[in-house]
């Protein structure tokens, strides 16, 4: 007999909604999470996009531990000394069902595996899980521990144990394992102000959230930044090229710094005081770096399958693991020797990896040369030309402007053109 019918590796979103899905249809299931609690290992510098526990826990945003619903979304092109800001906000995201929201993934992870015990989930905390064990066919049939009593068997093993997946790597199924062009580092600071500093600053009332994602914030390295607003705190941080990253000399903290002191972010974040610094890795690459999904009697999911999606206009990743958690517990529920292609195909019919196969393209065009190095200033030196008034000298014409600043930065038109046609079939 199995010690459990499935096993949960990481009690992260996949993996308590895995356990979730898993408890509520009768299965006996463990949950091992390293941390002392779920959440207590987390770092995440985003939005969380909860539509996803629609039909899982209805009405769950009266009860999920939410800091702000955002109703303002900006996206920012920056230069040392300039910025453009796209600045879209909304009344409808501020009422339900809501669009987005920010929260303290502490919080938020330990509210959704409390769910998955409510359902009849067993859940244990401080473990780490070392190893899989194996059939003599080859089969995974549990875990290896770090606990004193040892070994937990299963008859299904799924691994959301995060973007360095032991599991995954164990079993071979991440070919991109040690390719770091594939991964980025993600700093964050938190930092506290007052609430009604916070809404001053921002243009907020109530419950109202903001969030701006950057690019051109971080020097020679590809990535990009962020701020967003939480209920009495302002999260500001970057996601860097861990590849170019590790051919710099330059530290995360030190290009945060830069960014707090930019002229357009410098405002927001004054006199804030420094609460918390982490730091984590992202799986960058989309659909193209995905590991295999899994093995006889093993599933990956969530981070550790690389359902995060880092595409420029969408930044996305809680609710791909939580849609991805689901369907690997659905198929493990199913079982059997089809387990696998029932798994994918499950992730197929949802928006799961439908998005990672369309934004496929996405991760190289945001991450490109041009898009982060010469884009942005060309973009403001436009605009700056544009808006400059300095008669008597009569306004020169747009045409003669766009060819003067798309020559001073060394793109040409058919680069415009080749990036716009990739966006256009990127994003389209």
């Amino acid at each position: 007999m199995a010690d459990f019918d499935i096993i949960v590796v990481g009690a992260g979103p996949a993996g308590s909604t895995a356990a979730l899905v898993a408890a509520r249809a009768g299965k006996s299931v463990g949950l091992i999470e390293r941390g002392p609690f779920p959440g207590s290992k987390n770092m995440y510098g985003g939005v969380i996009y909860g539509r996803v526990l629609d039909s899982l826990i209805p009405d769950w945003w009266e009860q999920a531990p939410v800091q702000r619903w955002v109703t303002r979304r900006g996206t920012v092109m920056m230069t040392p000394t300039q910025s453009v800001t796209l600045d879209y906000r909304t009344a409808k995201w501020g009422r339900p069902p809501y669009n987005g929201a920010t929260a303290f993934r502490p919080d938020f992870d330990a509210w959704l595996a409390g769910h998955a015990t409510d359902a009849g989930a067993t859940l244990v905390c401080s473990t780490t899980v070392t190893g899989l064990i194996t059939d003599p066919a080859g089969r995974v049939v549990g875990v290896r521990t770090d606990r004193p009593d040892g070994d937990l068997t299963a008859d299904v093993v799924i691994a959301c144990d995060g973007v360095n997946s032991f599991l995954a790597k164990e079993a071979g199924l991440y070919p991109h394992a040690d390719d770091t062009s594939h991964f980025t580092l993600g700093a964050k600071e938190v930092l506290s102000l007052p609430r009604e500093a916070i809404e001053e600053r921002f243009g907020l009332t109530g419950d109202e959230g903001a969030d701006f994602e950057i690019i051109g914030c971080t020097g020679d390295i590809a990535g990009g930044g962020f701020v967003y607003t939480n209920l009495d705190s302002i999260a500001v941080g970057v996601v860097l090229r861990l590849s170019d990253l590790a051919e710099s000399s330059r530290r995360a903290e030190e290009i945060i710094a830069e960014l707090k002191s930019h002229p357009l972010i410098a405002p927001m974040v004054k006199g804030a005081k420094l609460e918390e610094y982490s730091a984590h890795l992202i799986p960058e690459g989309g659909y193209n770096m995905m590991p295999r999904l899994g093995a006889p009697g093993l599933l990956i999911s969530g981070d550790a399958a690389a359902f995060c999606l880092g595409a420029g206009l969408w930044l996305e990743g809680v609710n791909f693991a939580i849609g991805g958690g689901r369907a690997a517990a659905e198929a493990a529920i199913s079982g059997g020797d089809s387990m696998l292609d029932d798994y994918r195909r499950r992730l197929e019919s949802t928006f799961v990896l439908a998005d990672h196969k369309k934004l496929r393209r996405a991760p190289e065009l945001v991450l490109s040369d041009r898009v982060q190095f010469r884009y942005p200033q060309m973009i403001a030196d436009l605009l700056e030309d544009i808006f400059t008034v300095d008669n008597p000298r009569p306004k020169p014409g747009m045409v003669k402007l766009v060819r003067r600043a798309v020559k001073a930065h060394g793109v040409k038109l058919r680069h415009l053109a080749r990036d716009g046609w990739k966006g256009l079939r990127t994003y389209g």
